[in-house]
């Protein structure tokens, strides 16, 4: 990568103001394991975002290992939206790791 591209790339990784937030809440061991909750945005926005949530969380609890690693997609995608993103995973988060 050359000097340049970075350049570029922390140009377009600069903080803004979010368009929206979601809140992605673990339900429990009984499927459906998953809610994505938001306070504000967009709907078409929330709502895109909820359908691509679920389509990667859909079977996976927590302490499944492929849940990290979709995580971490869920996680980019939200940035991707603008959208702030926050996780209830009922229990604190240093616990699961």
């Amino acid at each position: 990568m050359s000097p340049d591209n970075e350049d570029d790339v922390a140009e377009t990784t600069q903080p803004f103001d979010p368009i929206g937030h979601v809140r992605v809440v673990y339900l429990g061991p009984i499927a459906p394991h998953w809610e994505v909750q938001s306070d504000f945005g967009s709907s078409e926005v929330i709502d895109a975002f909820r359908e691509r949530v679920l389509a990667r969380l859909v079977l996976l609890p927590p302490h499944d290992p492929q849940f990290r690693r979709n995580r971490e997609r869920v996680v980019r995608d939200a940035e991707r939206e603008n959208l702030a993103l926050e996780w209830d995973l009922g229990f604190p988060e240093e616990a699961a790791e």
